[in-house]
C-alpha cells in the first residue's frame, strides 16, 4: 500500500489523496498578456526530476505541497504551503 504524509495528519493510504498538479508561479491575470496567460494555462514542465506538487488530503480537507521525485515516486517532504523554510 502507497502511503503518503499530511502535514495536518500524518501518514494515511494514498487513496485518501488527490493530486493537484506541480506549484507554478501564476502570472497576474489582471496585468499579463494574453501570451502569458496561455502559457501558464497551458503549457507544463514534464521534465523528470525533483518537483514541488499540490496535494489535498480528502477527509480533512488539507491542501498542501509535497516535494516529490517524479522518477523515483519518493517524496521527499510535505509541508502546508507558506512553511517551506520551518522545516
Amino acid at each position: 500500500m502507497k502511503l503518503l504524509k499530511c502535514p495536518m495528519n500524518g501518514v494515511r493510504p494514498l487513496s485518501e489523496f488527490v493530486f493537484g498538479g506541480e506549484v507554478r508561479e501564476m502570472p497576474d491575470p489582471n496585468t499579463c498578456s494574453d501570451k502569458e496567460w496561455a502559457t501558464y494555462v497551458h503549457h507544463r514542465n514534464g521534465a523528470p526530476g525533483m518537483k514541488k506538487e499540490w496535494w489535498y488530503h480528502g477527509p480533512s480537507g488539507t491542501w498542501f505541497i509535497a516535494e516529490r521525485n517524479t522518477m523515483t515516486d519518493e517524496v521527499a517532504r510535505t509541508y502546508l504551503y507558506g512553511q517551506e523554510d520551518k522545516q
